[in-house]
């Protein structure tokens, strides 16, 4: 542990009367953390309201201060200007992050495999095959976002590269705009994007991200948060309940269908679709083999011109967050 956990955890173990923090290990008492307010950056507010809907954010110790961005390069930026504590995306945009010099470290990792990002194609495409992509317009979303890691990867995959077609680097929204006007001819994209453009649009997947994308959602905490005791373990325990968010989906399909489909304002058939993917969400160790897979990440994006330097992500992980 570094000086700071155990500073915070021997304060813990004295014996101060406790609240139980949900899942996370043992906990500071609830006057301890009556004065921390934790800042939180929630892409497209999903991970507010699940945990509402599962009523995991009844007893908090300390105060949440929420702030909703549209895409990861956006809740990055709030990261790296200190506006957040603490902020979730896949492990591409966190790579390039970190690259670009914000000052966070991965505090805790999720995987489902690659699931839940998506390159899709308007209803009646002609575009039938990744071969078929070949002077086209793609969308990614954001630059060094998931969905362009997924473009890239599916370029690859067709014997094609970055210059074989037009790559269109737009804000979701911005994307979502181009894509029902026929301005673009596919569309990397995720989550509440991807489950409105399948319902609402009818769009078809062409490909989906196993085997390409790592399905990894990391979180990110600023070094300044890091620095004071108790945010760090307001982190540990919001993570923990992240977690047990996930669990509450595993246990409660029709609720969280009743629950996504509501707050994605798409029928239940549609957010079923995208189901398998939230379900599919394990927390992982923050270790070794995690510091390795964003190694990677980043050697990719070197690879494809996107990043360029050196850097060792291992000096980038927090090992010391406590889970049990």
């Amino acid at each position: 542990m570094t000086k700071i956990s155990r500073r915070l955890f021997t304060v813990v173990l004295s014996g101060l009367a406790a609240l139980t923090l949900a899942g996370a290990s043992p906990s500071l008492a609830a006057e301890d953390l009556s004065k921390v307010v934790l800042r939180v950056g929630d892409q497209t507010g999903a991970t507010r309201a699940k945990l509402e809907a599962a009523g995991l954010l009844k007893d908090v110790p300390y105060q949440i201060e929420w702030s909703v961005y549209a895409a990861a390069v956006n809740l990055h930026e709030a990261l790296k200007a200190d506006a957040v504590d603490i902020g979730s995306a896949a492990d591409s945009p966190t790579v390039s992050a970190i690259a670009g010099g914000s000052k966070i470290k991965v505090v805790a990792s999720f995987t489902n495999g690659g699931l839940g990002s998506s390159l899709i194609v308007p209803a009646g495409s002609p575009i039938k095959t990744i071969q078929d992509l070949k002077g086209k317009t793609i969308s990614p979303s954001t630059r060094g976002s998931v969905a362009h890691f997924l473009t890239l990867g599916v370029l690859k995959k067709a014997g094609l590269t970055a210059n074989d077609v037009k790559l269109a680097f737009l804000t979701p929204a911005d994307a979502s705009a181009a894509f029902q006007s026929g301005g673009i001819d596919a569309w990397g994209t995720w989550g509440v994007y991807l489950a409105r453009s399948i319902g609402t649009l009818k769009a078809t997947v062409l490909i989906d991200g196993p085997g390409i994308n790592t399905g990894k959602g990391v979180y990110s905490a600023t070094d300044s948060a890091l620095a004071v005791p108790g945010k760090v373990a307001a982190i540990a325990d919001f993570v923990a309940r992240v977690e047990r968010g996930y669990d509450w989906s595993r246990q409660n399909k029709d609720a969280f269908l009743d629950f996504y489909a509501a707050f994605t304002k798409q029928d239940r058939a549609t957010v079923e679709y995208l189901y398998a993917s939230e379900a599919a969400y394990k927390r992982e160790p923050v270790d070794d083999t995690l510091a390795a897979s964003l190694q990677t990440v980043f050697e990719t994006w070197k690879e494809a011109g996107v990043l360029s330097g050196d850097l060792k992500l291992a000096n980038f992980v927090y090992r010391d967050l406590p889970t049990n």
